[in-house]
């Protein structure tokens, strides 16, 4: 069986789908969302973090690190440095376990052996298996191989998808699939290119390619203060989501911080910090638009 690059394999997982089910991570996303809450998804290659709360700025690290006499400065190193091959020697020295890599090969046979062993919580509660990221589709050959094992093995699975991948590999997972969760940011072209770094213009006709041959889709729309939560953003979102056969539901993901630290983590550039979640009314006021058109609107999910 083929391999892939997974970053976690989260077991128990109630808001991925319907029921009880067990969410798998596939690493590498095209989309780099300025509210990301799993920045660790974006790179397609493995990663170093640092949970600075268990660094103690030792230099353990930088002692073990072969590229490390090019790299100014002292005490511990930094989670991106340009020469850093992943050696993993930095991890190894680091007394505290402050370092670790982000990002496993996997073979798809270990991904089902560890899926079948909750099999029993998926049938009592109507779940099953789903498949996000990053953005599965971008390892589809990895993706369709683990659906159809799924798929012969009788587990339900759902794809987590932000829509930005070839339309033919959409539509080729869609016999596979019972459910997709389809995140849809906004509809304006511009500010989707400055949030996100694409167009949405590939993510709006593959919603709708895949509403006219699927029928089990739920949006997943998340909600971000003075970015997508005006009047007009939501309507014409919700406009657009109800136009789409296939959709049975909208999920609102209203925004939180918790990306903030994991990208400081990754050593990433952080956005959006001064931005607060939104309040409750702002959460209602965002679910009526939607509902108002006739739509099944959920707060989270």
């Amino acid at each position: 069986m083929g391999t892939g690059l997974i970053f976690d394999i989260q077991k128990y997982s109630l808001h991925d789908g319907p029921g009880i089910r067990t969410t798998v991570f596939l690493k590498g996303c095209p989309l780099e969302c300025a509210w990301c809450h799993n920045p660790e998804s974006i790179s397609t290659q493995r990663e170093i973090v640092v949970m600075e709360n268990r660094c103690i700025a030792c230099g353990e690290c930088r002692l073990a690190c072969h590229n490390a006499q090019n790299i100014p400065g002292e005490g511990a190193l930094p989670a991106r440095i340009e020469k850093c091959d992943l050696c993993g020697a930095c991890i190894e020295a680091c007394p505290t376990g402050g370092r670790r890599i982000i990002g496993r090969e996997i073979s798809a046979g270990k991904v089902i052996e560890t899926l079948e062993q909750d099999r029993v919580f998926y049938e009592d509660s109507g779940g099953g298996v789903t498949f996000s990221g990053g953005e599965p589709l971008r390892q589809f050959e990895f993706l369709r191989e683990l659906l159809l094992a799924c798929r012969d093995r009788k587990l339900h699975t759902a794809v987590d998808t932000c829509g930005f991948a070839r339309e033919e590999d959409l539509l080729a997972v869609a016999p596979l699939t019972g459910l997709f969760l389809y995140d849809l940011k906004m509809m304006d072209d511009a500010k989707h290119r400055h949030y996100t770094g694409v167009s949405n213009e590939r993510i709006l006709s593959n919603l709708q390619a895949l509403g006219a041959a699927h029928d089990r889709i739920w949006i997943r729309a998340p909600l971000i203060p003075g970015v997508n939560d005006s009047e007009r953003d939501l309507e014409a979102l919700a406009r657009f989501a109800s136009g789409i056969p296939g959709v049975r539901q909208v999920n609102l993901l209203p925004y939180h911080r918790t990306g903030l630290t994991k990208s400081r983590r990754l050593g990433r550039a952080t956005t959006l910090a001064d931005v607060a979640p939104p309040s409750d009314e702002a959460i209602n006021r965002a679910a009526a638009i939607f509902s108002s058109l006739g739509l099944l609107t959920n707060i989270g999910g």
